[in-house]
C-alpha cells in the first residue's frame, strides 16, 4: 500500500500549516510506515493517509511523486 505522510522538517518547533511537506512512502499498513519514518528521519509526523484507487492515480500524476526509499 501507498501512504502519503505529512510531516514538519523538525520536532523542534511549533507546526505550522505552511511549513508542511509530504512524502511518499511503501509500507505494509499505516503502523509500519509510522515506525520507518521515526527510525529513518528527525521528521514530525502530522498525518499519515492511505492512497488508493482514483486518489492514488491523481498523486501518480504530480511531478513531485515518488517513493521515498530508506
Amino acid at each position: 500500500m501507498i501512504y502519503k505522510v505529512f510531516y514538519q522538517a523538525t520536532k523542534e518547533r511549533n507546526p505550522k500549516r505552511e511549513q508542511t511537506k509530504s512524502l511518499y512512502i511503501e509500507a505494509d499498513s499505516e503502523v509500519t510506515a509510522r515506525q520507518l519514518i521515526e527510525d529513518n528521519t528527525p521528521y514530525n509526523i502530522e498525518y499519515i493517509q492511505l492512497l488508493e484507487g482514483n486518489h492514488l492515480a491523481y498523486e501518480q500524476e504530480n511531478a513531485d511523486f515518488k517513493l521515498a526509499e530508506f
